[in-house]
């Protein structure tokens, strides 16, 4: 009975849409620094040292290839954790949701049946 309940504690916790949204966060964060970082190293840095005259017009043409490939990695990484973890989790809390939703509230405590008899009482008089 202890393990059931302490998995059940787990899952309302994993379930809770904090967790996971800063678990995503996290990971969308950590992927996005890379693709601005590639923009800055790329294409901003090189436009820069194409306009002090440091660099030829080429340099930006390989920049745009890279950045371009950063961005397409962001959106695989993007893609593979929205469809293998958001939205497999989103629909669990779904089911979870229903789940409860379908039980029977648990009946009230005796000293709060006692409290609402008592004002229903009061109410009468």
């Amino acid at each position: 009975h202890f393990m059931k309940s302490l998995i059940e504690e787990f899952k309302a916790f994993i379930l809770k849409g904090n967790v996971i949204d800063l678990a995503v966060g996290i990971i969308i964060g950590a992927a996005f620094k890379t693709v601005v970082d590639s923009m800055v190293g790329n294409i901003i840095a090189p436009v820069v040292k194409l306009i002090s005259g440091k660099a030829d017009f080429h340099s930006i043409l390989g920049g745009f290839g890279a950045f371009a490939g950063a961005a397409l990695n962001f959106l695989m990484l993007a893609a593979i954790i929205f469809f293998i973890f958001v939205k497999p989790m989103n629909k669990l809390a779904e089911m979870m949701k229903r789940k409860q939703a379908a039980e029977p509230p648990p009946p009230p405590a005796p000293d709060v049946q006692l409290l609402t008899e008592i004002r229903d009482l009061l109410k009468q008089k």
